[in-house]
């Protein structure tokens, strides 16, 4: 084998391509969209198809405790640090074929490209493809990157899955990981890692509107989120109970997201960056119907920003408004247990090279903000210099129309790689 850092590299094979998303396909079809739960059977088979295609391509391969994948092509001189990318290939429930699974499939192709020409980087270049990146399942950001820096939280080993009530720590038993090594020494050194550059799908209308297949990350937003918020009301006959007698539930709801939602458009109009979604509002329908005042009203509260005071400013608004609604509407809210990440900001020299490849190969490029966390702002927190590229896709994300074009994918493979190639050499 031998280094090379000509401007024409080894190039990812398109066929092969087609046929990891057409297998992920086929592993995850629930009938209507994608459906690869953490730590669950789909999940675990497209582990498997990766380690397969990477055993075939002869490259190295290993599993931490948690069962994240690590392919790597050696390098020359393996006391280097190592240059990752990666991502994951669990989903959110009926999501689609792309989101984590784009950037897992590009860090694939590149390395079994350069494998298959013989083309060995002056030091390790290293896929991981996370577990469990998605926190619809378990109510922890990025679980897979977090347990490989050590950053796993041993009381999340108990926490259940939204959908069966299995805890964690069975969940990993099942396929093999070993979550009583949790709280044992991190098998990623930040020290040790050179970058880690993710691709990943777009998930808003950004490039589609720029009409620019790629994108370069400035940024990781971070969120504030409460999961679990109930506003407790008094069910009463709706007919019977005059307005001043009432403990709406649903009314007390809909003034504090109406509140809360001004707010989001004072800071917008400030030109401060934020997003405001209220993913779950529901009452309960084995006691709602049309002729009873509700008394109970679940809400999932989901705040996102770069700016971590804000953050915190929304926050207060949240408590402010959840104890203005009580005393206004004869209600109880308990917002329960608040989750948060913490914004991440990627390397502004990365960015540059990415910028600057781009240009060499006449690839139209924005620089833009991710609104959607990502594996990528774990490590940047853990000083990793970090970047991640974005490939335009239709319809958005978490829904089975996500609709990436191949040419759009190949085209962010290919910068993929050669900012790879230029980091490794």
């Amino acid at each position: 084998m031998s280094s090379n850092t000509a401007a024409v590299g080894p190039v990812p094979d398109p066929e092969l391509a087609k046929l990891i998303f057409d297998r992920l396909y086929d592993i995850g079809f629930d009938g209507r969209g994608m459906t690869r739960p953490s730590y669950g059977e789909g999940e675990n088979r497209a582990h498997a198809l990766f380690d397969e295609i990477a055993r075939e391509h002869g490259l190295e391969i290993r599993r931490d405790w948690a069962s994240n994948l690590f392919i790597t092509l050696p390098g020359c001189n393996r006391n280097l640090p190592v240059v990752m990318t990666g991502s994951h290939l669990d989903t959110v429930p009926c999501g689609g074929n792309f989101d984590g699974a784009a950037g897992a499939a590009a860090g694939l192709l590149i390395l079994c490209a350069w494998s298959t020409a013989g083309f060995q980087p002056e030091r390790d270049t290293t896929l991981i493809v996370t577990r469990a990146e998605e926190s619809v399942w378990f109510p922890v950001s990025y679980l897979g990157s977090r347990t490989a820096f050590g950053l796993l939280d041993a009381d999340a080993l108990e926490t259940p899955r939204s959908d069966d009530g299995v805890t964690l720590r069975e969940h990993m038993q099942a396929c093999g990981a070993k979550p009583e090594e949790c709280g044992t020494a991190p098998v990623l050194d930040p020290t040790k890692i050179d970058c880690f550059v993710e691709l990943h799908i777009e998930q808003g209308p950004v490039l589609l509107e720029a009409d620019v297949p790629v994108g370069i990350v400035t940024g990781i937003c971070g969120s504030t989120r409460y999961r679990s918020a109930v506003i407790h009301g008094q069910y009463a006959h709706s007919g019977a109970t005059p307005r001043r007698f009432r403990s709406d539930a649903v009314m007390a709801g809909a003034s504090m997201m109406m509140a809360l939602h001004a707010d989001w458009k004072t800071v917008e109009a400030a030109g401060e960056d934020m997003t405001l979604t209220f993913g779950v509002c529901q009452t309960d329908p084995a006691q709602a119907n049309f002729a009873a005042v509700p008394g109970k009203l679940d809400l999932v509260i989901d705040i996102r920003s770069r700016d971590e005071a804000l953050l915190e400013r929304m926050n207060a608004r949240v408590i402010e408004q959840a104890r203005r609604v009580e005393a206004e509407f004869s209600v109880r809210v308990e917002l329960g247990p608040r989750t948060q990440s913490t914004p991440a900001f990627m390397d502004e020299t990365i960015q540059k090279q990415a910028k600057d490849l781009a240009a060499e190969m006449g690839i139209a490029v924005v620089s833009m903000a991710s609104g959607a966390g990502h594996d990528a702002a774990i490590f940047a927190g853990q000083g990793v210099p970090t970047e991640m590229l974005f490939v335009r896709n239709e319809n958005g994300s978490h829904n089975p129309d996500e609709s990436m074009e191949m040419p759009d994918f190949l085209v962010g493979v290919g910068l993929l790689e050669r900012l790879l190639r230029q980091r490794a050499s």
